[in-house]
């Protein structure tokens, strides 16, 4: 028998040109619907479906539909450089802000028992803090990590290096004492860095089984609290100089914590 070729079908065909449906299959949609395999709908109107609607991003992409996802991992860092910058600028021009500062660090001195207060501003201490940090990095070295333990060191030396500086600036006297170079707290943001190194390290290797996710981060925020409110209640720093170590230390912790999501 003789065979009957179809005509090929050219982009520039038209009318009964256009691809036609089987008609031994049923159809997905209704009118305007195109067949498995056609690029786009033949009536031009957008889909229905939310991930239909979105437009193509760059080189023909499918675009994002907002919000994007981990953009407020990288949102939260420059929040916190800007608020440090702030109490920081107000602390060096003695601002409004450092006056009721004053007003509210003077309500809350010596409040609470003594014992326990001067207990909380020890955790922020060399002698408390480091071991717990050098403990962690013994760990993640036995666990394998090689190149974590180097940085969390390293962010712990970018404390003194960026805080003894900022003292001497801002030169800010403390409480109850005629002595200066209270601004920002040492022993907060070595307690934010100390203790949240600690934490990224224990989550970024393998841990036991009874250590859950959320107990070093948990125990890091607590420490580190505490310590700040153990500075403030006993007297030994206004509010706004724990407030801003506390801005401090994520921002410190924070190539820390990316590098630890790739690889120890």
């Amino acid at each position: 028998m003789r065979e009957t070729h179809r005509p090929r079908e050219t982009a520039g065909d038209s009318g009964s040109g256009l691809p036609q449906h089987d008609p031994g299959r049923a159809l997905g949609h209704g009118a305007g619907a195109s067949r498995s395999g056609t690029p786009h709908r033949s009536d031009g109107r957008p889909p229905h479906t939310p991930r239909g609607a979105r437009r193509p991003g760059p080189a023909g992409h499918p675009g994002t539909t907002p919000p994007v996802p981990g953009w407020p991992a990288s949102l939260v860092p420059a929040l916190l450089v800007a608020l440090f910058g702030l109490i920081t600028w107000q602390v060096a021009a003695d601002g409004p802000l450092v006056r009721l500062d004053e007003r509210v660090g003077e309500s809350l001195f010596r409040r609470g028992p003594a014992a326990l207060t001067q207990l909380f501003s020890d955790l922020g201490g060399v002698p408390v803090a480091l071991p717990v940090l050098v403990c962690a990095m013994a760990y993640a070295l036995w666990r394998g990590a090689r190149r974590l333990p180097v940085y969390a060191a390293l962010t712990m030396a970018a404390v003194p290096a960026l805080v003894i500086p900022l003292k001497v600036a801002t030169a800010r006297q403390g409480p109850l004492t005629e002595a200066v170079n209270y601004y920002p707290s040492g022993h907060t943001a070595t307690a934010a860095v100390a203790y949240g190194a600690s934490a990224l390290l224990l989550l970024a290797v393998d841990r036991p089984a009874w250590l859950r996710t959320w107990m070093p981060p948990a125990a890091a925020v607590l420490l580190t609290a505490a310590t700040g409110v153990g500075l403030v209640l006993h007297g030994y720093h206004w509010p706004l100089d724990v407030l801003a170590s506390w801005c401090l230390g994520p921002v410190l912790l924070a190539p820390l914590w990316w590098a630890g999501r790739r690889r120890p």
